[in-house]
């Protein structure tokens, strides 16, 4: 792989000086001036200074542009390639490979598939598999995808949403519950204390909201958005 500028630079100054503080004090510059230049661009720096260093190397300031970065032109060259699909899968992963290298990618257990309508529940609420997740909401500990559109606009289907595992939410919060111990499901809680009922509300006005005993429901976490 070709170096970039910064590379290029400082591989001529150590093989013509040894080290960057003895380069400096030839070049008749500050020893954090050269090491800023080196760290944060060739192209941030002052002319005058990148004059001084191509003088005490021998080289010309063009040769210091022809050098390359040649794998972000020759990925740009094959990314103009790519149908617009592919230009975002390309970034989409670049673009969490960028969090993980920062430390904002989280791995979480994906369970399985959650139901966003209450009358065709999912089974089987069983950890499947972990994954790696970017922007995974502060306090979540669980990822579920959501099957069906009752949660819409909020939430969509076939969305991985984000869960803090506990067994109580309070009234009008989202929360993954079973039904029955047969089916889990996703809703907007709400409590009739005086029938013990737990009400299931969606949030997709077309769904009428659905009344079930509380000792027919276990509540499996809070979601947050």
């Amino acid at each position: 792989m070709d170096l970039n500028k910064e590379e290029y630079l400082k591989d001529l100054i150590e093989i013509k000086y040894g080290n960057v503080k003895s380069f400096s004090e030839h070049a008749g510059l500050k020893y954090t001036t050269v090491r800023s230049i080196l760290e944060r661009g060739v192209l941030n720096a002052k002319v005058e200074n990148v004059i001084k260093i191509c003088d005490a190397l021998g080289i010309k300031p063009e040769d210091i542009l022809k050098v390359e970065d040649s794998i972000i032109n020759d990925t740009n060259k094959k990314m103009i390639q790519l149908n617009p699909d592919r230009q975002q899968n390309v970034y989409n992963y670049a673009d969490n490979q960028l969090k993980e290298q920062n430390g904002k990618v989280v791995n979480l257990p994906l369970v399985g598939k959650s139901a966003a309508n209450p009358t065709e529940l999912t089974y089987g609420d069983v950890e499947i598999e972990h994954d790696d997740f970017a922007d995974v909401p502060h306090g979540a500990d669980t990822a579920i995808r959501i099957q069906g559109d009752s949660m819409e606009p909020l939430i969509h289907d076939g969305q991985i949403i984000f869960y803090h595992r506990q067994e109580e939410v309070e009234n009008g919060e989202i929360a993954i519950v079973e039904i029955d111990g047969d089916g889990v499901t996703c809703k907007q809680i709400y409590y009739d204390y005086t029938s013990d009922e737990v009400i299931l509300r969606s949030i997709n006005k077309k769904y009428e909201p659905r009344h079930v005993k509380d000792d027919q429901v276990r509540i499996i976490g809070r979601v947050i958005l």
